[in-house]
């Protein structure tokens, strides 16, 4: 079992970055990705990364958001950037393991 743990969430202003961290109990180099849940609302995919780095985004981010990887460190990340209000949510980190395999979240909250 990989454990996942992320980092970096916080209250930013409309405009503002954060960069949020997962790191991962162990190196693994398959598909990893980022979700987010809003209060009452389903979690969904916000960026996915590949073994090999390949990126895909949800079109909400776009352009705003960048997902990548130190592989040595078994870490990934998302550089938010842009942050609107509806950026609001707890981000969890996902290993696509073949298993359940998530973080426990870290909330962003982003202000008018």
């Amino acid at each position: 079992q990989v454990q996942l743990v992320e980092s970096g969430g916080g209250l930013v202003q409309a405009g503002g970055s954060l960069r949020l961290s997962c790191a991962a109990s162990r190196i693994i180099l398959v598909t990893m990705a980022w979700y987010r849940q809003a209060p009452g609302t389903q979690r969904e995919l916000v960026a996915r990364i590949t073994g090999g780095g390949s990126t895909n985004y949800a079109d909400s981010v776009k352009g705003r958001f960048t997902i990548s990887r130190d592989n040595t460190k078994s870490t990934i990340y998302l550089q938010m950037n842009s942050l609107k209000p509806d950026d609001t949510a707890v981000y969890y980190c996902n290993a696509q393991l073949g298993y359940p395999a998530w973080g426990q979240g870290t909330q962003v909250t982003v202000s008018s």
